[in-house]
């Protein structure tokens, strides 16, 4: 059998969750982390990222872009999302505040009204107050 890299943009919405669970799980295992995906999405986490020490569990929301929601704040939820070329993994409620510091998200309908907010191109200043969240780049 030959193998042949998959189009990410030929994926429906289901396969490229799957698609970003594995490549997640792949770049947390470099820092030691362990990914068991969920069936459901658990106290609102997509997949758990336990230490190989045993000294923490993440529970992780996975989102196709930087994404943030008044429904995982004060959870102790962590996103995990690529932007421009690499992948992060930071606490909701710290993106929350990063956002507020760095973008004028917070004052957008989309927050204001429906209690949420996403981006696919973050802002340079977001992005260098993300830099010590990223955990990998994109394929």
């Amino acid at each position: 059998m030959k193998l042949t890299r998959v189009d990410y943009g030929s994926l429906n919405a289901r396969q490229k969750e799957v698609y970003n669970f594995q490549k997640s799980a792949a770049m947390l295992a470099d820092y030691g982390f362990n990914c068991i995906k969920l069936a459901d999405d658990w106290l609102g986490a997509d997949f758990l990222a336990y230490h190989k020490d045993g000294s923490e569990t993440l529970r992780v929301q996975l989102k196709s872009r930087l994404t943030i929601d008044r429904k995982y704040c004060g959870q102790g939820l962590w996103m995990n999302f690529p932007a421009r070329g690499n992948w992060y993994l930071v606490e909701h409620d710290e993106l929350l505040r990063m956002v507020e510091e760095e973008t004028t998200g917070l004052s957008t309908s989309t927050w204001t009204d429906n209690g949420h907010y996403h981006t696919r191109s973050p802002s340079r200043a977001l992005l260098e107050r993300l830099a010590p969240y990223r955990v990998g780049g994109l394929t």
